[in-house]
């Protein structure tokens, strides 16, 4: 499928990300500048949410694939489209606009992405920035959903059979209700500032 490029100026998409399959929620409300690359957006998810960039990954928008490089269809599978000449300009249609990101093809974390609405982008601004959020991200390597929630039962339950050694696995402590704004948006101005620096 081919994405036709939008001639309009820069805009700020409001997005919510949300990973799938957990309840209570785990989401992310984010303003990103419109000609965002899917690589650079990788990374704004990944500073959002709290993952590690660690894994592979990639994004699934209307039935094309992107990825930081067509490695699938050597072997048979989809076509990639390059996410480092695609922005999201390129590929959100408009409010209400849904794609899906997938990190760590293992564990599988798959990632509801809404674009909410579009916006002016106010002047001196700087993007990305997070607005909102709930719930810690998983620990990397959790064993996905299942694994995860096998995790919460164990650290919470000093009689579950793996306490000790869950407990331990994530360094003594793990807080699944802890989300801290001010923390995501030094991790996103860090991001913006090693950005700007390699302009």
């Amino acid at each position: 499928m081919t994405f036709k490029k939008r001639s309009n100026g820069v805009e700020v998409y409001q997005i919510k990300v949300t990973l799938e399959g957990i309840r209570p929620p785990i989401w992310r409300r984010v303003h990103v500048a419109s000609d965002t690359t899917l690589a650079k957006f990788h990374m704004v998810l990944q500073h959002v949410m709290g993952w590690t960039n660690s894994h592979l990954h990639q994004f699934v928008i209307r039935g094309q694939y992107f990825a930081p490089r067509d490695v699938f269809s050597e072997f048979g599978g989809p076509k990639m489209g390059s996410e480092t000449k695609t922005t999201l300009a390129d590929v959100v249609s408009g409010p209400k606009s849904r794609m899906r990101y997938e990190y760590d093809m293992g564990d599988s974390w798959l990632h509801d992405i809404v674009v909410e609405k579009a916006l002016s982008a106010e002047a001196g601004a700087q993007y990305p920035v997070c607005l909102a959020g709930a719930r810690a991200c998983p620990p990397e390597d959790c064993g996905g959903i299942g694994g995860y929630e096998e995790l919460l039962e164990a650290v919470a339950d000093p009689q579950h059979e793996r306490h000790e050694e869950l407990l331990e696995w994530v360094g003594g402590s793990f807080d699944a209700e802890r989300f801290d704004l001010d923390v995501v948006n030094r991790r996103l101005n860090a991001f913006h500032r090693a950005r700007a620096a390699r302009a």
